[in-house]
């Protein structure tokens, strides 16, 4: 009688298909959740739009780096300049930038930040002042006959954008600061971040989050330089922040309303019952924003 063979333990039966699963969630986490569009993707959304304009997309060596961008709408309006977070890219803002009534009245860009989106992936610029110069040269590159400008800076985008207003004040004529990064130390840092950062363990973290965690880790750092410069801001502020935000915590916008030069913010809310998720829960409200931004800056 043939002795039967023991039966192998549970973990070893099941230790190839951990090792596929854990492939698998690593494979989609790499690739697709880089919070990212390709060129043919960016602009078959964006032309999906009721006015007929079909969105550009381009490429700047600006700094060393090369930074893309995307725009959509008429040259002789006013423009306004969206600014993503962390992990994010341009393809964070198609909703707005295909908005019937911002197109109607303003030119529209977003561009990918250093190391997001199409802009050297996975490659961080972790100095503040630099993003912002780098924008800024954009800008100036793509400003033609535009008679104003706006920033719209979300999160981390609103931190460059803020940055941008100190050391460009004759550049940008209003700015939104939505759920913006301003105060030092006032966010959440997963206990995961620092971990993750390690070189062991870095090679394991998808580039669009590698990018984030450094720049997370660099936040403090980079926004207590920023203290000095509060009082050059020339432009029109409107300040727009979920009281619930467990990310970016409220006090981020209190700190920004009480550092803004007197007689600059037009508008200071405090979402009732938001966290930070504003573009998709609020979207009216920001859009409601920028036009009055694009309204004041006529004035000007």
């Amino acid at each position: 009688m043939r002795a039967q063979r023991p039966k192998r333990p549970w973990w070893k039966k099941k230790r190839f298909y951990l090792l596929a699963l854990f492939l698998g969630f690593y494979l989609y986490a790499y690739h697709f959740l880089g919070f990212r569009m390709t060129d043919a993707e960016l602009s078959r959304d964006l032309a999906q739009n009721e006015l007929g304009y079909r969105p550009e997309i381009g490429y700047r060596e600006i700094q060393g780096r090369r930074l893309r961008f995307v725009e959509i709408g008429a040259d002789s309006l006013p423009l306004i300049v969206f600014i993503h977070g962390a992990p994010s890219s341009s393809s964070f803002w198609v909703s707005l930038m295909k908005n019937t009534s911002l197109l109607s009245q303003a030119k529209l860009l977003a561009v990918d930040r250093p190391g997001y989106g199409k802009s050297g992936y996975g490659l961080p610029e972790l100095s503040v002042r630099k993003q912002a110069a780098m924008i800024a040269e954009l800008i100036r590159q793509e400003k033609g006959g535009h008679p104003s400008v706006i920033l719209h800076g979300s999160s981390y985008g609103g931190t460059v954008a803020a940055r941008l207003c100190m050391d460009y004040p004759d550049l940008i004529d209003g700015v939104l600061l939505q759920s913006a990064s301003l105060a030092p130390g006032q966010e959440l840092i997963p206990w995961i971040s620092r971990p993750s950062d390690s070189r062991w363990l870095r090679w394991l973290v998808p580039p669009s989050f590698r990018v984030a965690t450094r720049e997370k880790l660099s936040h403090r750092a980079e926004l207590a330089k920023m203290l000095p410069y509060w009082g050059c801001i020339q432009a029109a502020c409107i300040i727009l922040q979920g009281d619930s935000d467990g990310l970016i915590y409220p006090e981020n916008a209190v700190f920004a309303r009480n550092h803004l030069p007197p007689g600059s913010v037009l508008d200071f809310r405090m979402v009732p019952g938001r966290g930070h998720d504003l573009l998709w829960t609020r979207n009216s409200l920001l859009v409601e924003s920028l036009l009055k931004l694009v309204n004041i800056s006529r004035k000007l």
